[in-house]
């Protein structure tokens, strides 16, 4: 999920030709409620971004696990090892 436009994601979704839906919330609403529309800071000037950040979600729609600041490396497998643990 991100802020940017569904016609971004399908670009990107077919540039990396992802098989999975990606999910467009340009009013920002998942976002806030997610709590990852947050003040960042680079180089001294402070502006508002996406934090990354990763949800499991079971099945009934209970958020089981997160994952704040997200490094790639390795994040992939910690979640697969997490979801298959459920």
């Amino acid at each position: 999920m991100s802020k940017d436009s569904v016609a971004s994601h399908q670009k990107f979704k077919t540039g990396s030709r992802l098989n999975f839906p990606l999910v467009s919330d340009e009013a920002g609403t998942l976002c806030n409620a997610y709590g990852v529309w947050v003040q960042k800071s680079m180089y001294g000037r402070k502006y508002m971004g996406i934090e990354r950040a990763t949800f499991l979600i079971d099945a009934k729609g209970v958020i089981r696990q997160v994952w704040r600041r997200v490094k790639v490396p390795g994040h992939a497998e910690d979640v697969l090892a997490q979801a298959k643990a459920l």
